[in-house]
C-alpha cells in the first residue's frame, strides 16, 4: 500500500472510531424510591425497572421498603445527600403519613439543588402535613412537596377505568401517544394546579382531572414529571404506561429530542 493510501485509511478509520465514540454514552443513573402503603411495590419496582431499561439507556438502582405502612422507614430519610452520583431521582413511594419538616426537606434537597425528578402515583400524597386538603400557600410549610410536584392532590376516587386524553400535542412527551383507557385505576383529585403545565387529563364518570404533567421547581427550575396513574400492576406493566414514564425521564433528564424520540446515544441499547 503507497503511504499516502494508507494515511487516507488510517484518517477514514480513526474517524470512524471518533464517530462511534462520539455516539456512545453511559447510562443514565436513575434511582427508584418504593416502599409503603397500599400498593405492590415488591413486584412495581422490578416492572419498572426493567421496563425503563428495555426502552432507554438508562441503569435503574432500587431503594425498597417492604415496610407496607404510610410511613415507611426508607434509609433516604435523615440523609439529605442520598442521590448523590444519579441523574434523577424517581419517587413510587407511598408515604402519606410522613409529615416532618425536617424530613421533608431532606427527601426535596437533591431536586433543590437541581437533580431531576420523576414522581408516580401515590408520591403525590406522600410528604404532607397541616391541612394538605384545602388550597396550600406559596411559601407555607405545608406546601414544600406540592410546589415540588406542581399540583396538588388530595385522594382519589372508586378503582375504575380511566379514559386518559394527552391535552398537549406539542410537547415531546406525549408526541404521537394515543389516547388510552386504563383497566381498573384510581382517578386522583387536583385540589389546585400550582406550576404544573397540563399533558393529559383522564376522566372516570363524571369526574375528570389532570393525570399527568411536567414543572420547573425552585430556583434552578428543576425539570420535574409527574402522573398519578399507576396503582396497579397491569397499568404500570402497560407498554403505554411505561412508554410514558420513559419520555418522562428522558425529558426531565434533556435526553428527549422534540419528535418524542431519545436523542442520540439514549434509546434502548442491547443488553
Amino acid at each position: 500500500m503507497k503511504p499516502f493510501s494508507f494515511l487516507i485509511c488510517f484518517a477514514s478509520a480513526t474517524l470512524g472510531l471518533h464517530s462511534f465514540a462520539a455516539d456512545a454514552r453511559k447510562p443514565l443513573k436513575i434511582l427508584l424510591i418504593t416502599g409503603g402503603c397500599c400498593h405492590d411495590y415488591a413486584n412495581q419496582k422490578d416492572i419498572l425497572k426493567k421496563g425503563l431499561e428495555a426502552r432507554a439507556n438508562v441503569l435503574v438502582d432500587q431503594v425498597h421498603s417492604a415496610d407496607g405502612s404510610t410511613k415507611p422507614p426508607l434509609p433516604i430519610y435523615g440523609n439529605p445527600d442520598y442521590a448523590n452520583g444519579y441523574d434523577l431521582v424517581i419517587h413510587d413511594e407511598c408515604a402519606a403519613g410522613v409529615n416532618d419538616a425536617a424530613v421533608i426537606k431532606g427527601v426535596l434537597q437533591p431536586h433543590v439543588d437541581g437533580l431531576p425528578g420523576v414522581n408516580l402515583h401515590c408520591a403525590m400524597h406522600s410528604y404532607r402535613s397541616g391541612d394538605f386538603k384545602k388550597p396550600v400557600a406559596a411559601g407555607a410549610e405545608n406546601a414544600l412537596w406540592f410546589e415540588y410536584l406542581g399540583v396538588q392532590s388530595s385522594g382519589h376516587g372508586p378503582q375504575q377505568p380511566v379514559a386518559i386524553t394527552f391535552t398537549d400535542a406539542a410537547s415531546p412527551i406525549t408526541k404521537g401517544l394515543a389516547n388510552w383507557q386504563t383497566g381498573n385505576e384510581e382517578l386522583y383529585n387536583n385540589i389546585q394546579i400550582l406550576t404544573g403545565k397540563t399533558l393529559a387529563k383522564g376522566k372516570q364518570g363524571n369526574a375528570e382531572t389532570v393525570v399527568a404533567w411536567t414543572n420547573e421547581f425552585g430556583a434552578k427550575k428543576t425539570r420535574v414529571f409527574s402522573t398519578t396513574i399507576g396503582h396497579n400492576n397491569e397499568t404500570v406493566a402497560d407498554a403505554r404506561y411505561l412508554d410514558l414514564v420513559t419520555r418522562g425521564v428522558l425529558w426531565a433528564t434533556a435526553k428527549l429530542n422534540d419528535d418524542g424520540t431519545p436523542a442520540t446515544g439514549y434509546g434502548p441499547v442491547a443488553k
